[in-house]
């Protein structure tokens, strides 16, 4: 195994963490899941036309839109369950907050985005905080966003409310907090594509599989036509398409 030159995981750690993500990321799709919330066809034809492709084209760009949803969450999954491997008292629960160090008395709730909560879900989370401070005089407790609008760690100023021990930490700091290594994010973000590298060789994967256009045109060879009566089969004149 070659040498990440991390420092603040090993080598072996960080290959088997990246490749168990890497085995939960979807890679196929089919015309069941593609029309498992019934795509709107008539988006699609406007797609097509105003990008001067073809309705394949932007079928197949639909359906990697599709995984690459489900994907984001698998990201999640990356971010926070690497702190399984931290030592020092970090750990990950199955429940209440997605990080926590009790013997530090530091308690993080992990977003992939600045913009990703909407008023109701922020709320929820401040109050989350404000209520763990409440019961622990020594608790700090931060909102570590993965891609921030800027490196920070300082108060997290919401609805008028602010408290020193509620912190907005960009997750940079957060690596610098978790692994005492100021330039950790750094580390493993510059070492990624080495690490993906050796994982999909291992895995022998690195392709998306989409079988929707096949299916469609099992249904019928005109994908136009097939497309539309997914959507509207039951609908005044459609029975005669």
């Amino acid at each position: 195994m070659r040498d990440y030159q991390l420092g603040f995981i090993s080598n072996e750690t960080i290959f088997s963490h990246v490749k168990q993500t890497v085995e939960l990321y979807r890679t196929h799709i089919d015309l069941k899941d593609f029309n498992k919330n019934i795509i709107d066809p008539i988006k699609l034809t406007f797609d097509a036309k105003v990008y001067g492709k073809t309705l394949d084209e932007i079928i197949e760009s639909e359906s990697i839109r599709q995984i690459d949803k489900t994907n984001t969450n698998r990201i999640g999954y990356f971010h926070q369950n690497l702190f399984r491997y931290a030592g020092n008292g970090w750990e990950v629960p199955d429940v209440g907050f997605d990080v926590v160090n009790d013997q530090r008395h530091i308690f993080a709730e992990l977003k992939n985005k600045h913009n990703t909560m909407n008023s109701r879900a922020a709320d929820s989370v401040y109050r989350h905080m404000q209520n763990k401070i409440l019961h622990d005089d020594q608790a700090t407790c931060m909102l570590v966003e993965v891609i921030a609008t800027k490196s920070r760690n300082e108060k997290w100023f919401y609805d008028n409310l602010s408290h020193e021990k509620i912190r907005r930490v960009s997750i940079d700091k957060f690596y610098g907090i978790v692994f005492d290594d100021e330039y950790a994010f750094f580390k493993l973000c510059k070492a990624l594509p080495d690490i993906l590298d050796d994982v999909i060789a291992d895995l022998q994967c690195g392709s998306i599989h989409s079988t929707v256009c096949d299916e469609l045109r099992e249904l019928s060879p005109d994908t136009f036509k097939s497309l539309y009566l997914l959507a509207f089969s039951t609908y005044d004149g459609f029975q005669n398409f």
